[in-house]
């Protein structure tokens, strides 16, 4: 534990300032400052003695929380990244990107603001890669065997990097022209810099990972068919997120200027890092209306003022949550509450409880959205009447989540079974009803977290090896059954 008065002499919750938003909506670097190592450490000094970490119940990684929260706090740099690490192969990617549900469900947060638990994550990470502290970690013998992952996302990433040092050999595919996944073009730079992406790829290739971009597995025409991969390699481990996003089914849905969050966003990550994109949406000088009120929405958000919106609206179907958690999502699980993203503070409007009825358009173009206010009666949604309205609109960006992974090729060439929601169906060690083919990530468990992605793919480099080989030493931090803690 850290300090046993930490928690009792600093109960303020202390978090790094945010860049001027005048100043960021300049550029596309990240928006926090560096924290000061005082303040990091004193906020790792709150982490109390609370006998059962109910943290660890939050983070389906299993990760040390209170150790190395108590090593940060001591200025125990070295020890605190190697227990980080212990059980979380990109701290760095969570660190920024997980919405923390470890921190809900810190003992402190009954009746404090909790620990700072992502944060001291991400400095402690940080300072190591500032001190040369994270090495590539060869295997010291090759197995002999060779595996396919497919997808570069964080779940496939972590696979790869655990079976390589496994002593496998792993070649990772990705349709993309660069590794990464969604990391690489479906989170902006202002959330994520893309270097942090490519040093951690810098240590796996050195560790003997091989990546090969450009290639859309399931393409016959390209000798890059499914069964051409299983005949390949002796493991195959499908790890293609959920990709199929999810549509509008109104009137004037397929105007032009209704585009998907996934279309946009990839296409803005792009010219931010100075690559031409022909044909390019943009939001400069346009009425943008984002449907969807999650993460993806506050980054188009974000995206679309720094391209120079004239207005952004976001629209939420759900009534706009309470600042405080509600009765009925009791301390430990994950509380919906509200939530003030960066990008909510740099400009736009929310708008809560409303539906959207009709796309309007002129001369095929979208023109604007008419809307009408709603209430959640009984698990359903009213219309209340006269509250129909319209508003103008150039852009519409749909950021509704998504419903599943796209699998036709791959039920078709490899004949993997599916489940009643569409993803790949697995049993206890992650592998499909198709011998040595394993699944990990959203493409089994559906649209998640980051961080149960990571927790996917080290689970099923388990599953893999023990395959391959009869046993593993590979950590298994997650059954496939596994969910979040909720009521």
């Amino acid at each position: 534990m850290a300090d046993p008065q930490g928690f009792l002499k600093h109960r303020d919750r202390s978090l790094p300032e945010r860049r001027p938003v005048p100043i960021r909506l300049q550029d596309w670097h990240e928006v926090y400052d560096e924290q000061s190592e005082s303040d990091l450490r004193q906020q790792a000094s709150r982490c109390m003695d609370c006998g059962i970490p109910f943290c660890h119940s939050g983070c389906p990684l299993g990760n040390l929380i209170p150790e190395w929260n108590d090593l940060a706090w001591r200025g125990r740099w070295p020890d605190a990244i190697e227990r980080l690490h212990a059980t979380n192969n990109f701290p760095e990617f969570t660190g920024r990107l997980c919405p923390a549900p470890c921190e809900t469900a810190c003992v402190l947060g009954i009746n404090q603001p909790p620990v700072t638990i992502k944060q001291v994550e991400v400095a402690t990470i940080e300072r190591a890669f500032d001190d040369g502290r994270v090495e590539p970690r060869p295997p010291e013998r090759l197995s002999g065997r060779t595996v396919a992952v497919i997808g570069s996302g964080p779940a496939g990433l972590a696979a790869a990097q655990q079976l390589t040092r496994a002593g496998h050999t792993v070649a990772v595919f990705e349709r993309a022209d660069k590794v990464g996944g969604l990391l690489r073009y479906g989170i902006p730079e202002f959330k994520m810099e893309k270097h942090i992406l490519d040093r951690r790829l810098a240590q796996m290739r050195a560790e003997g990972t091989r990546f090969r971009t450009g290639i859309d597995v399931g393409d016959l025409d390209a000798k890059a068919g499914w069964a051409q991969l299983r005949r390949r390699y002796d493991a195959v481990v499908i790890a293609i997120g959920a990709t199929i996003p999810r549509g509008l089914a109104v009137p004037g849905a397929d105007l032009d200027g209704v585009v998907q969050a996934m279309t946009y966003l990839p296409q803005a990550n792009r010219a931010s890092l100075g690559v031409e994109v022909p044909d390019q949406i943009m939001a400069t000088g346009k009425d943008v209306i984002i449907i969807g009120g999650g993460d993806t929405g506050a980054d188009c958000l974000g995206t679309a003022l720094r391209q120079g919106a004239r207005s952004v609206t976001s629209l939420e179907i759900l009534p706009r949550p309470g600042a405080e958690r509600p009765q009925t999502q009791p301390w430990p699980t994950y509380p919906m509450i509200f939530r003030v993203a960066s990008a909510h503070e740099e400009g736009g409007k929310r708008v809560y409880g409303v539906s959207t009825q009709e796309v309007i358009g002129q001369d095929g173009a979208v023109t604007g959205l008419r809307l009408v206010d709603v209430d959640l009666k009984d698990g359903r949604f009213v219309e209340i009447e006269g509250s129909e309205r319209t508003i103008p609109a150039q852009l519409v960006l749909l950021a509704m989540g998504f419903t599943g992974p796209d699998t036709t090729s791959l039920v078709d060439q490899l004949g993997v079974e599916l489940d009643d929601r569409g993803n790949v169906t697995r049993d206890e060690s992650y592998m499909t009803n198709v011998p040595g083919v394993f699944v990990a990530g959203d493409a089994g468990r559906g649209q998640s977290l980051i961080v149960w992605a990571i927790a996917e793919g080290r689970a099923a480099a388990h599953g893999v090896d023990a395959w391959l080989t009869g046993t593993s030493a590979l950590p298994r931090p997650i059954s496939p059954r596994d969910r979040p803690v909720v009521v």
